[in-house]
C-alpha cells in the first residue's frame, strides 16, 4: 500500500538513483556493443568521477600517444586549483611506478618519463596525458587518479605497442638463463621480455616454438601451433603452454623477447667476399653503421618487410636472415627469421647485417638523417605505422 505521507528529500534521491540505474541498463542501438561504466552517487558531497576509454591505445616505439582520462563532479565544481591529477604505471605484480602529478599549475614528472610526458589540456575536465618518444618499457597498464579535497576516483588505460615477439637463447646454449639473465639478454638485443598478452598474440599470428622461455611476469611459457610428440604430445591442443611462475634465480630457460619500431634501417651489406665476425664489425663501421642486433633484424623483418635470402652475422655473433616471401632454398615454407646458430667467429662463410640510425637529436629536436645505405632493387622501404585507439 502506498503511504499518504509526503516523501523526504532522501527518499526522492533514492528513487531518482534507482530510476537512473534502470534507465542506464537499457542502452540505445548506438550504444550496443560498447562497454560503459556508470558511477552512481549516493549523496551530494562533490565527489569526482573519472572516465577512461575502454580497450587499449596502440602506438609504436618512438611515437607519441595520448592516454585518455576525463573527470567531472556531481554536483559541478569549478575550482581547477583544488584538483590533483596523478598518473601511475601498474605492473602485474602490483608494483606502482609514479609517472606524473599535477596540482593546479604545479607539475612533476618521475624517472624515465621526465621530459616526455605532458598534460593534453583539451578543455575543462581533461586529465589526459601525452607520452612522447614512446619506449619499449612504456608498454603496460596505467592508472589515472583525480582527487578533489577528500574525494577521488580512478580509471585505467592499457598502452600496447605494435611489434614482434621472438624466441632467444645465447651462444652458451639453450636453457641457460635465469629470469634476470633473460631480462638482460633481451635488452642487449634491443628488446624487452615479452608479456603473456604479446606472446599469445604472436601465437595467434602463427608463432610455433618448442622451447620454454621466460616472460616479463616471471612465468615460463611457449607457443605451439602444430602439436607434436616432442613438444608436449601430438594429441594435445594447440595453444600457449604454461609452466607457471618459476624461481627467478635458480631455474633456467630461454627467453621470449619483444621489440617494436626501429629508429633506423637494417640492411645487408653487399660485399664481394664473405667475412668472419671481426671483419663484419669493421665492414659495418666503415659503412657508417654497426652490426645489427637480433631484435633489430626481427623488427626489420616484421615492420620494414626486409626479405633477404643471404645469411649474415649479427651483433651477438649468430647467423640469421629474414624471409618475408618463402621460396625454394630459403629455409622452408614459412616466413620468419632463419637462425643458423653460432658458428666459429673465424669462419669466412657469411655476409653481415648492419644497422644505421635515421634520426638524431639536436637540441632536443628530432631531425631526420638524409644519409642512408645504398639502395638496390631488392631493398624494401620501411612501412610507416600509425598511432590509433581501439
Amino acid at each position: 500500500m502506498l503511504s499518504s505521507q509526503p516523501l523526504s528529500l532522501g527518499t526522492v534521491t533514492c528513487l531518482v538513483l534507482i530510476f537512473g540505474l534502470y534507465a542506464t541498463s537499457l542502452p540505445t542501438d548506438a550504444e550496443k556493443g560498447r562497454r560503459k561504466v556508470v558511477h552512481v552517487l549516493e549523496d551530494d558531497t562533490g565527489a569526482v568521477i573519472v572516465q577512461t576509454a575502454p580497450g587499449k591505445v596502440i602506438t609504436h616505439r618512438g611515437g607519441s600517444i595520448t592516454l585518455p582520462c576525463r573527470y567531472h563532479h556531481e554536483p559541478e565544481s569549478s575550482d581547477p586549483n583544488r584538483i590533483r591529477i596523478k598518473w601511475t604505471k601498474v605492473t602485474d605484480a602490483l608494483v606502482f611506478e609514479d609517472v606524473f602529478v599535477a596540482l593546479g599549475l604545479q607539475q612533476r614528472l618521475f624517472g624515465s618519463y621526465r621530459g616526455r610526458v605532458s598534460l593534453e589540456q583539451n578543455g575543462p575536465g581533461d586529465a589526459s596525458v601525452i607520452i612522447h618518444n614512446v619506449t619499449l618499457e612504456d608498454y603496460g597498464r596505467y592508472e589515472c587518479e583525480v582527487t578533489n579535497d577528500m574525494e577521488d576516483d580512478t580509471g585505467f588505460v592499457n598502452l600496447d605497442l605494435e611489434g614482434v615477439v621472438f624466441p632467444y637463447y645465447p651462444r652458451v646454449g639453450r636453457y641457460k638463463l635465469n629470469y634476470h639473465q633473460a631480462e638482460d639478454v633481451c635488452k642487449e638485443q634491443d628488446a624487452i621480455l615479452a608479456s603473456h598478452a604479446q606472446l599469445h598474440k604472436a601465437w595467434l599470428d602463427g608463432l610455433d616454438w618448442c622451447n620454454a622461455g621466460w616472460l616479463e611476469d616471471g612465468s615460463v611459457q611457449y607457443p605451439i601451433s602444430h602439436p607434436r610428440d616432442q613438444c608436449g604430445r601430438k594429441d594435445t591442443p594447440a595453444g600457449v603452454r604454461n609452466y607457471g611462475y618459476r624461481h627467478k634465480e635458480d631455474e633456467r630457460y630461454d627467453a621470449f623477447c619483444f621489440t617494436s619500431n626501429l629508429n633506423g634501417k637494417v640492411y645487408f651489406l653487399k660485399r664481394f667476399k664473405k667475412v668472419n665476425y671481426s671483419e663484419a664489425v669493421k665492414a659495418c663501421l666503415r659503412d657508417g653503421s654497426v652490426v645489427a642486433k637480433t631484435g633489430q633484424l626481427y623488427a626489420a623483418w616484421k615492420i620494414q618487410l626486409l626479405d633477404r635470402c643471404e645469411a649474415g652475422w649479427l651483433e651477438d655473433a649468430s647467423i640469421r636472415y629474414p624471409i618475408v616471401n618463402p621460396r625454394t632454398r630459403c629455409g622452408g615454407p614459412q616466413p620468419g627469421v632463419r637462425h643458423l646458430g653460432f658458428p666459429d667467429l673465424k669462419f669466412r662463410l657469411y655476409g653481415v647485417y648492419c644497422f644505421r640510425k635515421n634520426e638524431e637529436s639536436v637540441n632536443g629536436d628530432v631531425v631526420k638523417s638524409t644519409q642512408g645505405p645504398r639502395k638496390s632493387s631488392k631493398d624494401i622501404p620501411m612501412n610507416t605505422t600509425s598511432t590509433r585507439t581501439i
